[in-house]
């Protein structure tokens, strides 16, 4: 019996060792074909990605390939999530990680092996319905015969009706086109503008003007480029027009006898017959430089100095800039408010006097042609439609215009005019385009902000050699050239930091991204929504909706709002495992303790925006998980440091935190008594006296107090190990007087640094040496703030003195403290543009002669006493670059002089807070001046002269003021009164310095 057992034992341990065995075979056959299996998913993905791009322009007439499309797309989506979860867990992870995390690694096979099955399905289905067909001549051919149709159709509309607004853009056109001038090369103009602007009508109504352009010509042609153009068609039209119908017909008999008729020799004939013409050309719609390179290369004679001129009409400015200069471009502008409704109202054919009467009904037409964007083929358009609608019924329409532009036929040929600029973008801009629907209506987007988060979301690819945040700028600019966004905000240098998307063209990229699955916006009138696969969820307003959805395949989550949601929401959900995206900057509630605990799961994460919205200190500890982070934006928190796990994020190339000011109560540096104050209230806190919400704010103000270390500046404290962030390129606020010398020191170990922003009020005379060391080996740096002043005073920077060798490509230089003497170092800043003084006590000894060498400064901004001469002197040969001088609360200064020769590049000039007893002379010798404002506390004595001079300026510039001349003019005697009582009865700190 017993041998028995043993024997039974033995087969049972024999079989459970050869299953186990067999198990762990299978189980390491899975886990060493995992690389193998990626290898694969990423071709499949490749090829997904190529097929998506070629399906882009079908898929809008074929549903079944559209339905398909989507099905590929969704595909190719969780390819990319599979591949990012390989990259997290187990790519990146030790040899002794990796044999910890074998769950992650079957997990992942595992998905591998269904991805697979998803491939071969979807391809079953393609092979089931046909629905890849061969791509031919004719289908293209179709496909450009939709695009034209759509041209034609909005191009019919506006001319259509004769457009009002137009007789200021043509004089200007006509002023650039100078038809007088009867010799030289041909002249290039461009007029660019977005889709439905009236910029062929523009033209039109230029070039059948006979007075003004027809009889200035031997010979004038109208050639409609598009996006697609016949070569051989094309230059027959053009021989037409330019040399005669019967030339035409000449040539092509002559050719008779040839097999077929090429484009050379239609080619040699325009070139020879224009040769000594003197022609007028209009190349309307164009859209590539490579249309623009063959027909200018073919089609006319290269030697011809008869004054010839070519006008272009384009949406691209980039495309313009290198058809022709600048100063040759003209760009068209929306109509102004005034003349888009009358447009409207002539269009629906109701009188102004009857809409004058109703405010309310004002009101809206004032919103529907904002809503138009001003844009006369979307007035035109809805014009049409309300025409048909009692002007009871106006106000409804405006309310569901966003769903008409989906539903309304009517409304088909304007969504199509802006679809046409979306279709011809290229595939690496169309998600960057997208993306922009996740911003609120109106909304002003910072570029740096947008930038980071399509850099975040993978839209922009880096290239060798350059910087990826450089590729992502130069995405932006190609819509801005494109007319797809609109510049609100520019710099001196030119270069867009803001923009705004037009409200027609936000409500069609909303829809087409509704299509595509691609952003969901929730809004307070959407009360609940059922979907999956959405990819950017956006919350714009108060309320929290209830949302079904998978938010594991979510990658971005925004929050916009002017009051705290209801109910309070969590966004750190351990649900949203794929988030690479959190920009919370807009958001109006706090951060929960639960929400900091999860942060640390967020593990591909990469964007991380929570300015303002931080109230908690744990938060830094659980934030060290986040290896992929590449963005993190703390400002206005309430941190006082950051802890040493910042350091192991290796990504990282932003890092911006400031610490918030002003704790009431518990502000313990400017209210002594704070400390009793805490001792009294902590043990308060844990009663029923306060409830369980404010607790945690509470005790995290209390914190916060205690841990400033009696510090009143917006610097946090850095720790040991900041120079392993070797990708860093940003790196605000740092406290210097709470930082180590060590830390400091590693500071100058950034390589790649290019803007650092340090508060040294309190600071060690040792540390301020170090600092000025670890400065001069940031050989990368382009911006430069350093700020010496507190919540009560401000101290000296006199030490940056010792700084010899300044960095090389400093750009922008921002200083707040007191220098008493110019640093000699100021006159090697050859790449300086900006520079920014505030309360440095500057001398007139040797100020403007250092400054006024700096060969490319372009904006000084002298504040608070950063000068204290009387006089403000601009020498003749000094500042060649400079275009703007702001001037703002010099106490001391009295007149401010520009010699003959200066500043030949200034064009504004801007007053503010300063009493200028003996004037302001010689404006005259500015030659670009545009504008000089004076503020309402800005006085000038011999007002009446500066303005004579003013007029009298061939530029024409204009004499700004806030107020009466009376609350600004000093007259002609020192120390009169008049103005001084608004001056001192205004706080200084009501500037504000940006």
């Amino acid at each position: 019996m017993a041998e028995t057992v043993v024997s039974m034992a033995r087969t049972l341990v024999s079989s459970a060792i050869s299953k186990a065995a067999s198990a762990a075979a299978d189980e390491a056959s899975l886990l060493l074909g995992v690389q193998k299996e990626i290898w694969y998913i990423k071709d499949e993905l490749k090829t997904i990605h190529a097929f998506l791009r070629a399906a882009e322009v079908y898929k809008k007439k074929d549903e079944l390939l559209k339905v398909w499309a989507e099905q590929v797309q969704d595909l190719s989506y969780d390819i990319e999530d599979c591949l990012d979860e390989f990259k997290v867990h187990v790519k990146s992870q030790s040899l002794s990680r990796k044999m910890l995390k074998l769950g992650d690694r079957h997990r992942i096979a595992v998905w591998i092996r269904n991805l697979k099955s998803r491939v071969e399905e979807v391809s079953n289905r393609n092979t089931r319905y046909s629905l890849i067909k061969p791509i031919s001549s004719n289908s293209i051919d179709e496909r450009d015969s939709y695009m034209e149709d759509i041209r034609n159709q909005s191009a019919n509309n506006i001319d259509d009706a004769e457009l009002v607004g137009l007789a200021t853009p043509k004089r200007e056109l006509l002023k650039l086109i100078d038809v007088r001038s009867d010799d030289g090369p041909t002249k290039v103009i461009c007029v660019v503008g977005m889709g439905g602007l009236g910029k062929t009508t523009l033209a039109r109504k230029t070039y059948e003007s006979k007075e003004d352009i027809l009889k200035y010509f031997s010979c004038c042609a109208w050639v409609t480029v598009s996006q697609s153009f016949d070569r051989k068609e094309i230059l027959k039209d053009m021989i037409r027009q330019l040399l005669g119908a019967d030339s035409l017909d000449k040539l092509l008999k002559e050719l008779q006898g040839k097999l077929l008729v090429q484009v050379h020799h239609l080619a040699d004939c325009l070139v020879q017959g224009l040769k000594e013409k003197r022609y007028f050309v209009v190349l309307d719609d164009l859209w590539s430089i490579d249309a623009w390179n063959w027909i200018n290369d073919i089609a006319f004679p290269k030697n011809n100095k008869s004054g010839s001129h070519i006008l272009i009409t384009t949406r691209d400015t980039g495309l313009a800039e290198r058809c022709t200069s600048e100063a040759l471009i003209y760009h068209l502008e929306p109509l102004q408010i005034d003349d888009a409704v009358y447009l409207l109202l002539r269009k629906t054919n109701k009188r102004k006097q009857v809409v004058e009467a109703d405010d309310n009904m004002k009101h809206i037409i004032t919103k529907l042609v904002k809503r138009c964007g001003c844009l006369p083929l979307a007035i035109l358009t809805i014009g049409g439609i309300l025409s048909t609608k009692k002007i009871a019924e106006w106000g409804k329409f405006f309310e569901e215009l966003p769903s008409e532009l989906e539903t309304n036929p009517s409304l088909e040929t304007m969504r199509r005019m802006v679809t046409l600029s979306y279709n011809h973008l290229p595939s690496h801009l169309k998600p960057c385009f997208l993306y922009l629907s996740i911003f609120p209506e109106d909304f002003e987007i910072q570029r740096r902000r947008l930038v980071g988060r399509w850099i975040a979301e993978g839209f922009v690819k880096a290239r060798d050699g350059v910087n990826i945040e450089d590729v992502g700028n130069s995405h932006f600019n190609e819509l801005i050239n494109r007319s797809m966004i609109q510049p609100s905000a520019v710099n001196i240098e030119g270069v867009v930091k803001k923009c705004t998307v037009h409200d027609i063209m936000r409500d069609i990229i909303v829809s087409i991204s509704r299509d595509e699955n691609f952003v969901l916006l929730m809004k307070d009138n959407v009360t609940s929504v059922e979907e999956e696969n959405i990819r950017h969820v956006a919350f714009h307003g108060n309320k929290c909706s209830e949302i079904c959805l998978d938010w594991g395949s979510v990658r971005s989550t925004s929050v916009f709002g002017n009051r705290p949601m209801e109910p309070a929401p969590s966004f750190c959900s351990p649900q949203l495992r794929m988030l690479r995206v959190l920009d919370l900057e807009d958001a109006k509630f706090r951060i929960t303790e639960k929400d900091v605990k999860n942060m640390g799961l967020l593990k591909h994460i990469k964007y991380l925006n929570i300015a303002g919205a931080s109230y908690s200190f744990a938060l830094l500890r659980s934030i060290g998980k986040l290896r992929c982070l590449q963005t993190l934006d703390m400002r206005e928190a309430n941190i006082s440091a950051l802890t040493t796990e910042i350091t192991e994020l290796r990504s990282l190339r932003s890092l911006r935190c400031s610490k918030r000011l002003g704790y009431g109560y518990f502000n313990l540096v400017d209210n002594p008594k704070g400390c009793l104050t805490i001792v009294m209230c902590f043990p308060m806190v844990f009663t029923p006296l306060v409830n369980f919400s404010d607790r945690a704010n509470l005790i995290a103000e209390i914190r916060m107090s205690c841990s400033t270390r009696w510090s009143d500046t917006k610097g946090v404290r850095m720790p040991r190990g900041i120079n392993h962030l070797k990708k860093l390129q940003i790196l605000e606020v740092v406290d210097i007087k709470g930082t180590s010398k060590k830390v400091i020191e590693e500071l100058g170990e950034l390589s790649q640094l290019r803007k650092l922003s340090v508060t040294s009020k309190g600071a060690t005379e040792y540390k301020y040496k170090v600092f000025c060391a670890a400065i001069e080996k940031l050989s990368s740096l382009q911006s430069l703030y350093v700020d010496a002043e507190g919540s009560s005073d401000v101290e000296s920077l006199e030490w940056l003195a010792s700084i010899s060798s300044p960095p090389p490509f400093l750009r922008s230089l921002k200083l707040n403290g007191s220098l008493v003497d110019t640093p000699n170092w100021f006159g090697n800043l050859k790449q300086l543009v900006k520079m920014q003084l505030s309360r440095s006590k500057l001398k007139e000894d040797k100020t403007m002669e250092i400054l006024g060498v700096l060969p490319n400064l372009m904006l000084l901004r002298l504040y608070r006493n950063a000068y204290v001469g009387e006089k403000l002197v601009f020498r003749s040969g000094a500042f060649p670059n400079l275009k703007e001088v702001d001037i703002y609360f010099l106490k001391q200064l009295r007149e401010i002089v520009f010699e003959e020769g200066t500043a030949p590049h200034m064009g504004s000039i801007e007053i503010y807070g300063c009493r200028l007893e003996s004037g302001i002379f010689g404006v005259k010798h500015l030659p670009r001046l545009k504008n000089i404002t004076l503020h309402y506390d800005g006085e000038v004595a011999k007002f009446n002269m500066l303005r004579e001079e003013v007029d009298a300026h061939p530029n024409h510039p204009e004499l700004q003021i806030s107020k009466d001349q009376r609350w600004h003019d000093l007259g002609g005697i020192e120390g009169s009164n008049v103005g001084a009582e608004v001056a001192e009865s205004l706080p200084e700190d009501e500037v504000y310095i940006s």
